[in-house]
């Protein structure tokens, strides 16, 4: 009889045969799913997240012409209930430079500048300029104009007492820059785009009465917005009557 072999020697014949072990293959497949999930994912997070921010913003924009609106009207009361009209050594244009008649009644004292948040709309991008409006000194640090547009044969009320403002919830008193486009600053139609001008574009606009609202704005194709009131449907007006 053999002698039992050491047990680091004996052979054995009874362990199941080993495999190797698989590697799991990251294919090209598998890439482009994995990055499909994350793009909609990105897509279901950033959708609500613009949402939010436009209304935000749009929120900010009524804000301040309220706040606007309110120190146009005070003006009015300590002026003889007369709105802002011209003044002699006043060199900018009236619709922006309403801002320096004003201002005070919001507690702003001083030069004009990029501090003024209250007249600053955060989605201004400007028109002609490179920059912001409410950025620029040429248009006094301010997104928002006045309906006083001081050119011959144009619909307006500067200088008017308020009583000749017949229908005072229907009259324009301060509004965001587009409405005198019309373009749109919160709902735009051209992205980025300042161009072209179309009908129905929506602005943030204040009233005579103070009331403030997203509105639509008439468009004929050729003449911008503030050269004309607009045709019926329309719940605004830059004429006083």
């Amino acid at each position: 009889m053999k002698p039992a072999c050491p047990y680091e020697q004996c052979p054995v014949t009874n362990r199941p045969p080993t495999r190797p072990r698989s590697r799991a293959a990251f294919t090209q497949a598998d890439l482009l799913a994995l990055v499909a999930g994350i793009l909609v994912l990105t897509a279901l997070v950033q959708g609500p997240l613009a949402r939010s921010r436009r209304a935000a913003h749009q929120a900010r924009c009524e804000a301040n012409l309220k706040e606007i609106n309110r120190a146009v009207n005070s003006f009015a009361e300590e002026n003889g209930k007369a709105l802002p009209g011209p003044i002699p050594e006043q060199t900018g244009e009236l619709q922006w430079w309403y801002k320096e008649q004003v201002k005070h009644f919001l507690g702003l004292t001083g030069a004009s500048s990029t501090n003024d948040l209250v007249f600053a709309c955060p989605d201004d991008r400007g028109y002609s300029d490179p920059r912001p409006f409410h950025l620029t000194d040429r248009f006094d640090y301010g997104s928002y104009v006045y309906n006083g547009v001081l050119l011959p044969g144009l619909p307006g009320i500067a200088g008017l007492p308020t009583s000749a403002i017949k229908r005072p919830a229907r009259t324009l008193l301060v509004m965001e820059w587009t409405a005198h486009a019309p373009l749109s600053w919160h709902r735009s139609r051209t992205g980025q785009r300042n161009a072209p001008f179309y009908r129905d574009a929506e602005s943030v606009t204040g009233f005579v009465d103070g009331h403030v609202t997203l509105t639509k704005i008439y468009y004929d194709g050729y003449n911008a917005a503030y050269t004309q009131d607009p045709i019926a449907g329309y719940d605004y007006q830059y004429s006083p009557n």
